[in-house]
């Protein structure tokens, strides 16, 4: 699968700007805050119709803009698609694929796949859980619509039960409607651990595999889903799972009802990475959580592909810039095979090594 071109009109620093990109490799270089990942930053978007950034849409429109267009073409499943985005302030997103009316983002990743790699990442593992578990998150909402869905429900019970809980001592009839959230929270809870345990059994299938050949067979990763500490079995089907949290929701109602807090859910889940049986996040070195973060990016990308018969898209933020030579090479040797887009601050030896188009981005223009 491959973006052949992309079109911005208002989007973050671009008024209007119309791209075509190799198949290959291509090279975006120019300074700091001139605009090299507000271009990753839309491709992703019309792939799962989420930023990896922005905390609303409101942030990419332009300032001074009324809304924002991205529309990209993508080549996927031996087929053409045309995806189209419109971001008004104060209305909803339009998109559609094909000039069909897409219902929901799921639409757009059923068209093509990204994976998305930044410098924060090489700190997944020492980050908190959160950062964890939005990895999961966007993998997840790329590979299974389902999950989107079950998700977004999620977000939604656990916001209304959090703000019951919160205003119960002033207004204590509000309690009335706790069992109602709580038995949400437990079916959604259910399918979205269903889906976490199966995705992290395949993601450590693959990262322990790169983690060995960067380290040179040296070190050995171990990869674990953290969830609920009532659930005994994160492989079981979804009933027995909802009856674990079923019962977990029930021993903590009333100390719940005291803190005014949601206690325990998938909310909090984790992962829990080790290198050489030592927890990775408290006791390795810099150097060993940046490989493991390495293998567990390249790891996401290994999955998209042998699920869906191509390679995703793969967009590298200034990351080489971040690593040793060593792990440098490693990237490079495991990029080949789909396309590529890699950003960095001088025009170097990337776009003569790997073969690829060259991009200069600067003040939001793109040359």
């Amino acid at each position: 699968m491959q973006i052949n071109g992309l079109h911005l009109q208002d989007f973050r620093n671009y008024t209007v700007q119309s791209l075509s990109f190799d198949s290959g490799c291509n090279v975006i270089f120019g300074e700091n805050a001139e605009g090299k990942t507000n271009l990753l930053e839309a491709i992703v978007y019309l792939s799962c119709g989420r930023s990896p950034r922005a905390r609303t849409d409101r942030e990419l429109i332009r300032f001074d803009a009324d809304g924002a267009r991205i529309m990209g073409e993508i080549q996927s499943r031996q087929r053409d698609f045309r995806v189209d985005i419109t971001l008004q302030r104060g209305q909803r997103r339009k998109m559609t694929v094909n000039g069909v009316t897409a219902k929901n983002a799921a639409a757009l990743s059923d068209v093509f796949q990204t994976v998305f790699f930044c410098p924060d990442d090489l700190y997944l593992i020492r980050e908190g859980a959160a950062a964890r578990r939005k990895f999961l998150d966007i993998a997840l909402c790329q590979l299974r619509p389902r999950y989107v869905m079950v998700l977004n429900e999620y977000n939604k019970a656990y916001e209304h039960k959090t703000r019951i809980l919160r205003d119960s001592e002033e207004y204590p009839d509000l309690l009335t409607m706790l069992p109602e959230f709580s038995e949400r929270l437990v079916q959604c809870g259910a399918i979205l651990i269903h889906y976490r345990a199966r995705y992290v059994q395949r993601l450590a299938e693959y990262a322990v595999a790169n983690h060995a050949e960067c380290s040179g067979g040296k070190e050995h990763l171990d990869i674990r889903y953290q969830t609920v500490s009532s659930v005994t079995d994160i492989m079981a089907e979804i009933p027995e799972l909802e009856e674990q949290l079923r019962r977990h929701m029930a021993d903590h109602r009333e100390a719940e009802i005291a803190s005014r807090l949601c206690l325990s859910g998938p909310h909090k889940d984790d992962l829990n990475v080790a290198i050489n049986g030592r927890e990775a996040k408290t006791y390795s070195s810099q150097g060993q959580t940046r490989t493991a973060a390495l293998a567990i990016k390249l790891a996401e990308r290994e999955i998209l592909k042998n699920t869906t018969g191509e390679y995703p898209i793969l967009l590298l933020d200034d990351v080489l810039s971040e690593l040793d030579p060593k792990r440098q090479e490693f990237v490079l040797n495991r990029i080949s095979g789909g396309q590529v887009f890699i950003t960095c601050c001088e025009d170097d030896r990337l776009a003569e090594l790997l073969n690829g188009k060259v991009f200069h981005v600067k003040q939001g223009t793109v040359e």
